[in-house]
């Protein structure tokens, strides 16, 4: 384990013994041998590099992958500059302008800035075939993120969970203490967002007013 992902070992210690844990890396490990899968293999798990549980203040969960090359790259909604803006993530950077009157650099949908920032940007599905979404789709990944939410949930310090759209938001009941606060509403997706439910929701300023409430830095979401 590299970077941020030593200070994952706890979590990582107790998902070694889990069934469904050894079930997904012999899973991954057969997908990349036979097919062209994204994001690349070194990256499946870089959302646990760039953030910390330390520093942990918000997690953003997707569903899977972009499917198209050169688009993954481990963190959820995230692709690296240079490489056009996705309509979700495009939605996305339309509702912090609206919200913080942040106006992000329209080049680039690497969000790696903000993950450093304590923003953990994790997908359900780690990974995903080219041009085919939710192509490995294997339910025992759900497992797996059941359980990264219900470590952070044990997590002390406050914390805010912004799950968009259904698939996210079936994760809400692991979420207990009374320092953590959810947030839900539509996926941005061009689909979900037009019909409403998503533009207008104010998770990023919601986010940091909750933050501040209970003692923690808010996040800068320019970075």
């Amino acid at each position: 384990m590299m970077g941020m992902k030593r200070d994952w070992d706890e979590f990582f210690r107790q998902e070694e013994s889990k069934e469904h844990y050894q079930y997904l890396l012999h899973f991954l490990g057969d997908a990349y041998r036979h097919y062209e899968v994204y994001p690349p293999k070194e990256r499946v798990f870089q959302a646990f590099e760039e953030t910390s549980p330390k520093n942990l203040k918000a997690v953003i969960l997707g569903q899977d992958p972009y499917h198209e090359p050169g688009q993954a790259m481990g963190l959820s909604f995230s692709v690296p500059k240079g490489t056009p803006l996705p309509p979700s993530l495009q939605n996305i950077y339309k509702e912090m302008k609206d919200d913080l009157r942040i106006a992000r650099d329209p080049t680039s949908g690497d969000l790696t800035g903000i993950a450093r920032e304590g923003v953990l940007f994790l997908n359900a599905y780690l990974a995903v075939k080219r041009g085919i979404a939710l192509s490995l789709a294997d339910p025992k990944f759900l497992d797996f993120t059941g359980d990264v939410m219900t470590y952070l949930d044990h997590l002390e310090q406050p914390l805010v969970f912004i799950l968009w759209g259904g698939f996210a938001r079936r994760f809400a009941p692991l979420i207990h203490r009374a320092n953590h606060l959810v947030l839900q509403s539509a996926h941005p997706s061009p689909l979900s967002a037009n019909r409403g439910g998503f533009f207008g929701t104010k998770p990023f300023s919601k986010t940091n007013a909750f933050l501040l409430q209970n003692g923690a830095s808010p996040i800068d979401w320019s970075k």
